[in-house]
């Protein structure tokens, strides 16, 4: 039995990379304040950064943890109302969350490595295509006229089934399955796990056989720019297509029922669920294990608040909460008309 310390496990290294305070601001072309030029080893959220690292500050109401933070620098937005103080340095900029996201890409690890394009316990058919600069893993499957764009990735362990077709620079992580005739676009990242196009649900009594299984002949259609997260599963569509516009974000354990129809740019959290036949517009945010009924409508920016239940239609732009799901404000006051009821009760 092997046996270590947790401690060093955690607090080993991040990144072997280092840049100064100069060099970082070139990249965020913010405004710099101190006067001290640190040696950046690594970026790290605020409670937990070193005296070599950098943090972020996103919100006023995270500015009173500076004090106690180790971090010798930290990423600000403009309106910040305190001062690093000696020996510490901020760099300002419009947004911090985003700036952070650049820090962050500085400090990337690699990603795992290819010592061959294609793998030699790859299964490639014969009448696949596979693009220029495309990299094969270990003991992947890719189906008959299937085309792999150029620049793709596909990890260790995927599958990749008839007639689909794959766009230039997507990554498709280990364990993925892409069933026959599904499309995924450009610059596309699918997490490990990860179906695209199983069965749709399609179920019939029948007096006589129990439930009969309707086929479901249609498949999907993945735009430019979308990540699924791992364990997430995007049903094919009975008859057509079930589709995910550009710029979709999916997180993990999300269930998108067949054909469901997403805009551009939609949201959706962790454990929410689309049932057969959702339509959502551009923009809609889904909060986390909120489940939307069949053949209902989220008009463009709709948000749904997580735990919400959607049983109908909702219109554009508006924020709807609890289960069933109401105008958010509406639900508010229904929560806290029950809460002095049941206070009331008490007495």
């Amino acid at each position: 039995m092997i046996l270590f310390e947790l401690n060093t496990v955690i607090n080993q290294p991040k990144t072997m990379k280092s840049y100064s305070i100069q060099e970082i601001n070139e990249v965020l072309k913010g405004t710099i304040v101190g006067s001290i030029n640190p040696t950046i080893t690594a970026p790290e959220q605020l409670d937990e950064a070193s005296a070599t690292e950098i943090t972020f500050i996103g919100h006023r109401k995270y500015e009173k943890n500076w004090a106690t933070s180790k971090a010798c620098a930290a990423v600000v937005n403009e309106d910040i109302s305190i001062e690093p103080g000696d020996n510490r340095i901020f760099i300002k900029v419009k947004n911090a969350d985003l700036a952070m996201s650049q820090v962050l890409e500085l400090f990337a690890p690699p990603s795992p490595v290819f010592h061959v394009e294609i793998h030699p316990t790859a299964v490639i058919d014969a009448s696949a295509t596979i693009g220029k600069g495309s990299k094969i893993g270990a003991n992947v499957y890719v189906g008959p006229k299937t085309t792999i764009g150029e620049n793709t990735i596909l990890y260790p362990n995927v599958t990749v089934l008839d007639e689909c077709s794959i766009g230039n620079n997507t990554v498709i992580w280990s364990g993925t399955v892409v069933r026959e005739r599904c499309h995924i676009g450009h610059h596309c990242i699918i997490h490990p796990n990860a179906t695209i196009g199983a069965d749709g649900f399609g179920f019939r009594p029948d007096p006589e056989k129990g439930l009969v299984k309707i086929p479901q002949i249609g498949n999907v259609v993945i735009g430019n720019g979308v990540e699924i997260g791992a364990n997430s599963c995007v049903d094919r569509g009975k008859f057509s297509s079930t589709v995910l516009g550009d710029g979709c974000k999916i997180d993990n354990l999300v269930q998108i029922g067949h054909n469901s129809k997403l805009g551009r740019f939609c949201i959706m959290a962790g454990n929410s669920g689309l049932a057969g036949s959702v339509t959502l517009g551009t923009g809609v945010i889904i909060g986390g294990s909120a489940s939307i009924k069949d053949h209902t409508t989220l008009g463009d920016g709709a948000i749904v608040g997580a735990g919400s239940g959607v049983v109908s239609n909702v219109e554009a732009g508006k924020t709807v909460l609890g289960y069933p799901a109401v105008d958010a404000r509406d639900a508010l006051k229904q929560w806290a008309i029950l809460k002095r009821l049941v206070e009331d009760s008490k007495k």
